[in-house]
């Protein structure tokens, strides 16, 4: 008798959790998935939308031009991810990257490179295809699943958490607290319980077991001194890696360098909590893009760093975090990582903060 309750309740709460879940299967053209994304980017109101957590490009050339070579001789690809918004718009919950490479091929900013299968495609640009080949592949149609807005904000967390838990975006951290142990990173672990740090970067509730805020931190102190010395040769990745291992040995040898690092960040949290009521959330959600969050808080350090009298709650930084100009810079269309990019949105921060 006691197993059959048992067995009873187990379908109560499967049908239960399966009432919860509302999703669509879709299939879209490239051509239309390009457009949906691509239109409407810079404003910040283009359909197919990468949220914030995952604004960061990750992929590197190889991987593109593997997804488009496997686009071009049929083989299967993976359903794209999307969540239904209130306002009508779709996040792109996984393929962000695949999106964003279909978008950056078609628009001839990606040129292919090593492949091994389709070597004849090697070191074409999108435009030097023949247009019967173009147009194939535009036409070409993605199966996506579409999670309805009536799906309760709790499933939605879950989905996200499980869809994410392997992605190499979100593990960057928890690897290096392993490898790179050290007094530097016991000092961004202990730094990222501050509470004022915790305010101002709201992060959602599946996110909050990655260590986001730690990755966060790293990133901060890491471009503030590599500034503008980025290289070119190697990801942002392994530069964030060999700095943590750098700064490891540095606070052995420095007695003062902790002292230095956490000046540095209290005055610049001080900083961002007058002048942004929202912190580093764009707008008051629940989370935090790493290119914003880079951009503000290494461009309010460096302004800091030539002008220490900055009055915060006078500047225009609320109005300039919101510019179209701004937003364009940050929108993480592709190669949100290069050296370029990375100087272009500090720069802009730090000049407008300047008066330049």
């Amino acid at each position: 008798m006691e197993k059959n309750k048992t067995v009873e309740k187990l379908e109560n709460d499967i049908e239960l959790q399966q009432r919860n879940v509302s999703y669509d299967t879709k299939e879209y053209t490239i051509e239309l998935i390009v457009n949906k994304y691509l239109n409407g980017i810079d404003e910040n109101i283009n359909e197919f939308f990468v949220p914030d957590y995952q604004r960061e490009f990750v992929w590197d050339n190889y991987r593109q031009s593997r997804f488009i070579e496997s686009l071009l001789i049929g083989l299967p690809i993976p359903y794209i991810f999307l969540a239904e918004t209130k306002e009508g718009r779709y996040e792109i919950v996984d393929g962000s990257q695949r999106i964003r490479t279909l978008a950056a091929f078609l628009q001839n900013e990606l040129k292919i490179n090593k492949l091994d299968v389709l070597t004849s495609l090697n070191g074409f640009l999108f435009k030097d295809m023949l247009s019967s080949r173009q147009r194939k592949l535009k036409n070409i149609s993605l199966k996506m699943i579409v999670l309805s807005e009536r799906t309760s904000d709790k499933t939605k967390n879950e989905i996200f958490e499980r869809i994410n838990r392997g992605s190499d975006l979100l593990k960057d951290m928890e690897k290096r607290k392993g490898i790179y142990r050290g007094a530097f990173n016991d000092f961004i672990y202990d730094i990222a319980e501050n509470e004022l740090f915790i305010k101002l970067t709201p992060i959602a509730k599946w996110f909050e077991n990655r260590q986001e805020r730690e990755e966060l931190l790293l990133r901060f102190f890491a471009f503030y001194d590599i500034y503008p010395h980025f290289k070119n040769n190697i990801g942002i990745a392994r530069q964030l890696d060999d700095y943590m291992s750098k700064e490891n040995e540095q606070f052995k040898q420095d007695i003062n360098e902790k002292k230095t690092k956490e000046f540095l960040f209290n005055k610049m949290i001080k900083f961002v909590s007058l002048a942004l009521p929202n912190g580093f959330s764009k707008n008051g959600s629940n989370q935090v893009s790493r290119v914003y969050f880079e951009a503000i808080s290494v461009g309010i350090a460096l302004a800091l760093k030539e002008d220490s009298k900055l009055d915060a709650e006078k500047t225009c930084l609320k109005e300039t975090v919101k510019s179209t100009e701004f937003m364009k810079i940050i929108s993480g269309k592709y190669n949100t990582h290069t050296p370029e990019r990375i100087i272009e949105r500090i720069d802009f921060i730090r000049d407008k903060l300047l008066g330049r």
